[in-house]
């Protein structure tokens, strides 16, 4: 026999061998112990149910939350192999849990007892009975018996049993296998955890349900930044891979864009049981994965603040306070750094509570929170763009110094009504029958002459003005990371060549004192503030100071950028960049302080004695039908750290305004100071009482 045969025998023997040994194997499984394997199978359960991951927090720079997750524990029943009687006894046990900790459950049976009747209208008892196959004529009492029989209730106290049906009645409607719970109680309380997690033998196919819920412990403190989130709809379902028919998704504000960092990677538990539903083992096979913070620039004292200064103030002005009522309802603040162009304070008046969206916001709240002329959810920094009226004659000087129009020390003598178009009269003159007289720059600025501004636009023509409000970001998005920011736009021969129409000499008359077309955003506005006192130098808006993974680890700030840029459609716009000469910035500033510093000031009467010295302008723009009031202003004048915008709609003076920023500029140093004091502060507490 040659070699090659002799191996193919040794195979062929091999296989016979292994073939043999899984015939024993088998015959032991299936003949010699089946019965005991078989028992043991079908004596055990095993489930596999996802663990929800914790949404990311929202901080303010400060480490203090404002958006937040709590844990919710909610009460589970599954199905499982025990009598009826053994289901119904253990129900009862669970309700009495409840109820001595306090905690609710899911009743939807429609009867009462003390005395036993119906608890829904005749119309609905009608439909309800026909629904459950009962007489029409049948009593409350007699229902109560149909069901005691129907699910086999052997108890006789009526209270006991009227708790048993309202949970077998749940179960009946909705269902529930070994698989899929019922849910008994949405949210239950630690003393009632603990009982049934420690006793959980006698709470056969009882489990507990832990999930994150987002929570707003602040109220409505920054809600238009913060935004909301809500139950995931089918449309977002749709465009959203990896969630849950029942998930939650943000809606608005940082919520909305940053949802991509903020949702964590949910995890899997699994639960292995005896077949009467009682759970032996418990095992997480993946870990869920928290969700990243969110650092904002904005700081929270600060917005706390500004928010309830600007409340205070449109309620003064509505109620008379400054010599006339007016029906004001709405608002906006703005604080930036200057030199770095974080936003401090975002405020959009009147607010909203995120809360109320979480489970589904009522219709009535959700009718008052859109309200026509009031429009909560409307973001007014970002969303709405507003004639900024004098507060416009900054960047009208700035041009018209830069292209040699005027000078720094020329003066020009106003009369009253300007002799060339349509004669426009300054607004000195509508009120005291007189011009101004002679003012340079700084004095037009001090005093708002309009009489100045005709002559400066007359000289250097509307392209020039165009020119710089472009520069400073007049009618162009921010780029802030908030959805919904709009445009706005600036008057002038680009926007009328886009309509169609022809620019008149008249337009830039109305153009130059902040009228026309313009239409910018309080956010615009505090930029072009902030960039006058940054020596004319352009700066970049956020409102994101930082994003942190669950680790505390850093994200990387090019991804986060390709992240927003796509979020919100963003495309960088490259623009000329302008040298401003100081001497004509530092001119403006002066004529922004005297407004606040010196007698005749439109604002000095709020900022007299004020402890810091504060540049500002004071603006009343007219808008259909409407006059809104404006103050823009920086601190100090030395070194200027930030630039606060306050407008309210139809709030007519815009002195009336400087108030808010006031208060926000002694804030803002008084909580500098603690800081500064309190060297040793550890970051990331509350300091918000």
């Amino acid at each position: 026999m040659d070699k090659k045969n002799v191996r193919y025998n040794i195979l062929i023997i091999f296989i016979y061998i292994i073939g043999i040994v899984l015939l024993i194997q088998l015959f032991n499984l299936q003949i010699v112990h089946g019965e005991e394997y078989l028992q043991k199978s079908s004596s055990r359960l095993t489930r596999e149910t996802t663990i929800l991951a914790a949404r990311g927090d929202i901080l303010d720079r400060n480490g203090n939350v404002l958006a937040g997750t709590i844990t919710n524990y909610s009460l589970e029943i599954y199905k499982s192999k025990i009598d009826i009687n053994t289901l119904n006894n253990t129900l009862l046990k669970v309700i009495q849990v409840l109820e001595a900790n306090g905690d609710t459950y899911k009743d939807n049976f429609p009867i009462k007892l003390n005395p036993i009747e119906f608890t829904i209208d005749e119309e609905k008892l009608s439909n309800w009975l026909k629904n459950n196959e009962l007489s029409e004529e049948i009593t409350a009492e007699q229902v109560l018996q149909e069901y005691k029989e129907k699910y086999q209730i052997q108890n006789d106290n009526l209270e006991e049993i009227r708790k048993i049906i309202s949970i077998r009645y749940g179960i009946e409607k909705e269902g529930y296998n070994s698989m899929s719970a019922y849910t008994i109680s949405n949210n239950i309380s630690l003393a009632s955890v603990a009982i049934f997690e420690e006793q959980n033998l006698i709470f056969p196919g009882i489990a507990i349900k832990t999930a994150p819920i987002r929570t707003y412990s602040r109220g409505s403190l920054a809600s238009h930044i913060i935004g909301y989130v809500g139950p995931i709809n089918e449309e977002e379902y749709k465009n959203n891979s990896g969630y849950l028919m029942n998930d939650y998704i943000g809606k608005a504000g940082i919520e909305y864009v940053f949802e991509g960092y903020l949702r964590g990677k949910n995890g899997k538990k699994q639960t292995d049981m005896s077949i009467d539903g009682t759970t032996t083992a418990e095992y997480i096979t993946e870990e869920a994965v928290q969700g990243s913070d969110i650092v904002l620039t904005i700081d929270a004292n600060l917005q706390y603040v500004a928010e309830n200064a600007l409340k205070n103030n449109i309620e003064k002005i509505r109620n008379g306070g400054f010599g006339e009522v007016r029906n004001v309802q709405t608002g906006a603040v703005v604080v930036l750094d200057v030199k770095t162009g974080e936003v401090l304070a975002l405020v959009s008046y009147p607010d909203f509570e995120p809360e109320l969206f979480i489970k589904g916001i009522s219709t009535e709240k959700w009718n008052e929170y859109t309200q026509k002329g009031k429009g909560a959810l409307i973001n007014r920094c970002i969303q709405s763009a507003y004639a900024p009226g004098s507060i416009f004659k900054m960047v009208s000087a700035i041009a018209g110094l830069e292209t040699g129009a005027i000078t720094r020390a020329e003066t020009i003598y106003d009369t009253g009504i300007y002799p060339k178009g349509h004669n426009p009269r300054c607004w000195y003159y509508s009120s005291y029958g007189t011009g101004h007289g002679a003012l340079n720059v700084s004095g037009a600025i001090k005093n708002s002459c309009n009489y100045f501004f005709y002559e400066v636009v007359t000289r250097m023509g509307i392209d020039n003005l165009e020119k710089y409000a472009n520069y400073f970001g007049l009618g162009q998005k921010t780029n802030i990371e908030l959805p919904g920011e709009v445009s706005g736009t600036l008057a002038g021969k680009t926007l009328y060549e886009k309509l169609g129409q022809t620019w008149y000499y008249g337009n830039s008359l109305s153009a130059v004192i902040g009228q026309a077309e313009n239409n910018f955003t309080p956010l615009q506005i505090a930029r072009y503030i902030a960039m006058i006192t940054n020596e004319g130098k352009s700066i970049d808006i956020s409102i994101l100071k930082d994003i942190m993974s669950s680790d505390k680890s850093e994200q990387d700030k090019m991804n986060i950028q390709e992240y927003i840029n796509n979020k919100l459609n963003i495309t960088e716009i490259n623009k000329e960049t302008l040298k401003i000469n100081k001497e004509n910035i530092d001119v403006v500033l002066e004529g922004m302080k005297s407004v606040t510093t010196e007698t005749g000031g439109t604002a000095y009467s709020v900022f007299k004695n004020f402890g810091i010295e504060v540049g500002g302008k004071t603006g009343s723009a007219e808008a259909g039908g409407k006059v809104n009031a404006w103050f823009a202003g920086f601190a100090p004048y030395e070194n200027p750290e930030i630039a606060i915008v306050v407008m309210v709609e139809d709030g007519s003076h815009g002195y009336y305004t400087a108030e808010v920023a006031k208060e926000i500029i002694e804030q803002h140093f008084r909580l500098k100071e603690e800081a500064n004091e309190n060297v040793t502060a550890i970051p990331y507490t509350e300091q918000l009482n």
